[in-house]
């Protein structure tokens, strides 16, 4: 079978297991016109950057970024539009004697000869994304138009009511409206994004996505079709499209570009029609190891020890958005053993793991953390985990739960270790209990990772090493601080990727004598500093010397203590 070098990349990437290379052999032999790359972005299989990639590292080929396509046509009117868009084809520069190409498939030999006989030139084939190429050829054959106002071109929706039910179901299971909804998503996944933003306004739809968490607006339906949208996104997140005074939440699995997605949908009511944000939970993205969450040395050792410990409370506090679920699964896929059971109450359930009870709250119906959780105690468990402490009934209860000899997991919303304590103390938690019961409670914050193709460094000037008082951190030699530049690799942002900047504070004697005279949370801090501790900022400058973020990443979401 041809393409053997591509493949073989593909499966060492993991992005092609055994079973989906077989289904791919099986449609090809009815699928003719096709080529195999073709056929492995149209299957979802892999993504078309997926494929591009391993093309480059298979053979002798280049990759194409977006902003090499030139503005004009760089071919003869000897070859049609229709061929170049069906087989994602574009001139790149010519010769008088060669033409370079970008194409989706550079070992298809049939095209490269059909261009050849066209032109009269030697033809030299690079590597490009169908979608860049498509674009790029909208431009140059002054279709200058995106791929969302033709889809509303195709879409009937001039005389569409509010209450037009039936008419809306059925536009929503047309093709023009799945294909919006399915472009929004591939945009969502190329860009790496958690969240989706799908927002309506009087005179616009708005789609935002949150990539590294930085919202950025992108290319979005025409206004006239956003009930459309909306009911189509309801639809296939099993909710209600007739209802749309009540906020709503829902799930949809689907599997795009060579992903298996799970998506969360909420839908609120707004001004002109319904906000719905969708969260994209990538299983094969989401790392839970604690290395690569960014806990590192001293900080993950006393974490480790805390989790091995037989009963007691461990708590994870933060604001939203700053990582804690994901740091909540990592230990619990670390505590995840066949001598283990583990039962979870969420709201919602964020990740499906195996071998772990997972229970989603319903408050509607009665079933909130804290009547779940006196039903949890009774069947048997060696580790709970609580999504959140919300109130003092959940609290005691998970205190009576760590007194009986079971390990609980929580989460907390606070700015930082020290505040986990009088927020509990705040709820009404007794000081004896919760000195008896809390092992450790831990801060984080999320950071944008430094794109390691283009970072840029410079040695630090002596006025910031003072400031910052940086040689603390590294005694010996220049203090060399990186800045973010901007590539393909990265979408121009200079960032690629988060990991947690974090604080650990142990419950040492020192401490329980502090809470048992309820000291507040400065005093409560600055004794674990003194025992060692390092803060949320000072983890965030290692973090900055050894060139994985940046001090305004860092400054932007601690402040120095």
């Amino acid at each position: 079978m041809a393409y053997q070098s591509l493949l073989k990349t593909l499966q060492e990437r993991d992005k092609l297991s055994a079973s989906e290379l077989k289904k791919v052999e099986r449609v090809k032999k009815t699928s003719v016109a096709e080529s195999l790359p073709q056929l492995l972005v149209k299957l979802g299989l892999c993504s078309e950057l997926d494929v591009a990639d391993a093309f480059v590292e298979s053979g002798q080929f280049e990759k194409v970024t977006s902003d090499q396509y030139p503005l004009e046509t760089q071919l003869p009117e000897t070859v049609s539009l229709r061929f170049l868009k069906n087989y994602h084809l574009i001139g790149l520069s010519h010769t008088e004697d060669d033409i370079t190409v970008a194409m989706m498939d550079p070992e298809d030999q049939f095209n490269i000869d059909a261009l050849r006989l066209a032109t009269g030139k030697r033809i030299i084939p690079k590597v490009g994304l169908p979608s860049e190429i498509d674009a790029a050829l909208d431009v140059q054959y002054g279709e200058n138009r995106s791929k969302m106002d033709k889809l509303v071109d195709d879409l009937a929706v001039d005389d569409l009511g509010e209450e037009d039910l039936e008419h809306l179901k059925d536009l929503a299971s047309e093709a023009p409206v799945i294909k919006m909804v399915n472009l929004i998503m591939q945009r969502a996944i190329e860009t790496r994004a958690s969240d989706i933003h799908i927002e309506p306004f009087e005179q616009s739809l708005k789609v935002r996505l949150r990539v590294d968490g930085v919202l950025q607006e992108i290319d979005a339906p025409n206004v006239k079709s956003t009930a459309a949208v909306i009911s189509r996104i309801k639809i296939m997140a099993k909710l209600n499209i007739a209802e749309r005074r009540l906020p709503q939440d829902g799930r949809i699995k689907v599997q795009m570009l060579g992903k298996e997605l799970d998506l969360r949908v909420s839908t609120i009511p707004t001004m002109y029609g319904e906000s719905v944000v969708i969260r994209l939970l990538d299983k094969e993205n989401t790392v839970l190891d604690f290395a690569a969450l960014g806990f590192a040395g001293r900080h993950l050792q006393q974490f480790i020890d805390v989790l091995a410990q037989p009963h007691g409370i461990i708590l994870i506090t933060g604001p939203t958005g700053s990582g804690k679920s994901t740091t909540m699964y990592a230990a619990l896929k670390q505590l995840n053993t066949s001598e283990r059971k583990i039962i979870t109450v969420e709201d919602p359930v964020e990740y499906q793991m195996e071998g772990i009870n997972q229970i989603q709250a319903k408050p509607q119906i009665g079933l909130t953390f804290a009547s779940a959780l006196r039903s949890i105690v009774r069947q048997d468990p060696d580790v709970i985990m609580i999504g959140e402490m919300r109130d003092l009934e959940t609290a005691r209860i998970a205190v009576q739960s760590a007194l009986t000899g079971h390990l609980v997991l929580s989460t907390l919303h606070t700015n930082d270790a020290a505040g986990g304590i009088t927020r509990l103390l705040d709820m009404g938690l007794e000081e004896y209990l919760l000195t008896s019961t809390v092992n450790g409670i831990l801060a984080q914050r999320l950071v944008r990772k430094l794109c390691p193709v283009c970072k840029e460094g410079a040695i630090a000037a002596p006025e910031i090493v003072k400031d910052l008082r940086l040689k603390r951190f590294a005694p010996d030699g220049d203090i060399v601080l990186y800045k973010p530049v901007g590539c393909s690799a990265c979408t121009g942002t200079g960032y690629r990727g988060r990991l947690a900047i974090i604080e650990f504070l142990p419950m040492t004697d020192p401490i329980r004598k502090l809470i048992m005279a309820h000291e507040e949370a400065g005093a409560i801090q600055k004794l674990a500093i003194a025992e060692g501790m390092e803060t949320l900022y000072e983890n965030g400058l290692v973090k900055v010397i050894q060139g994985i973020t940046t001090l305004e990443e860092v400054m932007r979401v601690t402040s120095e203590t």
